[in-house]
């Protein structure tokens, strides 16, 4: 086969290797480009040339190299900025500079900061420094002694916000603020080995599995005659993620949510709709569609993180099946969906039959969705060698990594408009905090670490 053969053809493959089905000659071609990409990959230019295997090493340590330099930077932000000395806990609502605008303190964003901080503690020795160690405890402390709000009619849950000090402003009536309680509480113990955090984080997981299976009132959302009960994919993805939190080198945990994983994935599993075409956010309780917007809504984002969630279940379970649906329908499918083809970037919202969203930011592009599909893209191609991965992971790369991060004061603006320039320029705030960025960052080295044969994210 003469190069400009090969050339030709996997460019095909990657354009319509999905698409191709299952008959002899359409399994061969298929089998045929993924032993051809074992000695290639794609140079991103373009007229689509491929190199040899030293420029995809060079091309691979290129992206770990920009990676790990901007996780450093990262984390260098949120320790110079976000540390509340006096009361503990961090601030959450950063200006551009670092500067806090307002000292609301954010729950979910401080579970998700101990968490992070202690991950990069536990697994990467460049960040195994006291300050990090005595930050994420400090928040963890914070965590404990102001995150539940007073109880009302016998039941008690986590404040969505609080003051500065720590008195509850606002509760919002999910399980999400709770949910990144447990993250942190278990990481820390893992770090710290204190198993007070360990058992905290069991308790309230226990309850989060009560609510959403069991007897969903504590959560104070009353039911209404008219509102048909749905299952909305963010709740079992969130458990799923709990689920491999706690199990992480721990049996009898491992058993004990076995059961609850297993249910998470097939609740992930009933947002696959219209004959395998389509990723809802919202579908009835019995896995069908829902009519109006609330049915036809679409979140790129949301699915493709939800497709590397159940890819790690997959590889950890050895299941081949669930590996393909994850790549094919969760990754593969809403990028092509998802991706803006006029002006790059992953759309914010859609409506799955073409409508306008009626969410106004439906156009934006957003800093999370972006690090979604780098973490789902890079993490597939490393389980695949599929050659159309890594191809989507270095498209999105460019397009993040020339737009998001802010060369002069550090970390990453979030909100961008349709065309790509800043909307809104703060670094914090109510939704954005210390974890999609670094989270996406540090998974990404380690992943390329893993590629290259490099000592994972020393």
């Amino acid at each position: 086969m003469t190069d400009s053969c090969k050339q030709r053809k996997l460019k095909f493959y990657i354009k319509y290797g999905s698409s191709l089905g299952s008959s002899t000659e359409e399994r061969v071609f298929k089998f045929e480009m993924k032993c051809l990409f074992q000695n290639c990959t794609f140079q991103k230019c373009n007229t689509g040339v491929i190199s040899d295997k030293t420029m995809s090493k060079t091309e691979l340590e290129g992206f770990r190299n920009k990676i790990r330099a901007e996780l450093d930077r990262t984390v260098d932000f949120w320790v110079k900025h976000s540390h509340d000395q006096e009361y503990g806990g961090f601030f959450t609502c950063l200006g551009k500079d670092g500067t806090p605008y307002d000292d609301l303190k954010y729950v979910w964003l401080q579970g998700r900061q101990v968490w992070m901080y202690c991950r990069l503690y536990r697994t990467v020795d460049r960040f195994r420094t006291p300050e990090i160690l005595q930050a994420a405890k400090a928040g963890g402390e914070f965590l404990l002694s102001h995150a539940w709000a007073p109880p009302v009619a016998g039941s008690r849950k986590c404040a969505f916000c609080v003051t500065r000090r720590g008195e509850a402003v606002k509760v919002q009536r999910s399980v999400f603020s709770e949910c990144f309680y447990v993250l942190a509480m278990d990481e820390l113990a893992r770090v710290t080995g204190e198993s007070q955090y360990q058992s905290e984080a069991v308790r309230v997981m226990d309850q989060i599995v009560h609510w959403v299976r069991v007897d969903p009132s504590g959560l104070g959302r009353p039911e209404m005659p008219g509102a048909v009960p749905l299952n909305a994919m963010a709740v079992p993805m969130m458990l799923l993620c709990l689920v491999d939190q706690l199990e992480e080198g721990r049996g009898e945990l491992a058993e004990k949510y076995s059961e609850l994983g297993q249910w998470c994935v097939q609740q992930i599993l009933q947002h696959v709709q219209r004959d395998g075409t389509a990723i809802l956010e919202n579908v009835s309780k019995d896995g069908k569609e829902l009519s109006g917007c609330q049915g036809r809504h679409q979140n790129p984002g949301h699915a493709l993180e939800a497709g590397w969630f159940l890819l790690q279940y997959a590889v950890r379970h050895g299941d081949e099946g669930l590996k393909r649906t994850a790549i094919e329908k969760f990754m593969i499918l809403p990028f092509h969906t998802g991706w803006d083809q006029q002006q790059g970037g992953l759309f914010y919202f859609l409506d799955v039959d073409g409508h306008c969203p009626t969410q106004l930011e439906w156009s934006m592009k957003l800093w999370w969705p972006h690090c979604e599909a780098l973490i789902a893209f890079l993490m597939g191609y490393t389980e695949t060698s599929d050659p159309r991965l890594l191809e989507r992971f270095s498209q999105v790369y460019s397009y993040t990594f020339t737009h998001f991060p802010d060369s002069e004061h550090g970390e990453w603006f979030g909100y961008l408009n349709r065309e790509g320039k800043v909307e809104l320029d703060f670094k914090g705030g109510p939704f954005k905090g210390f974890f999609h960025v670094p989270r996406c960052l540090y998974m990404c080295e380690r992943l390329l670490d893993g590629l290259l044969g490099k000592p994972q994210a020393s």
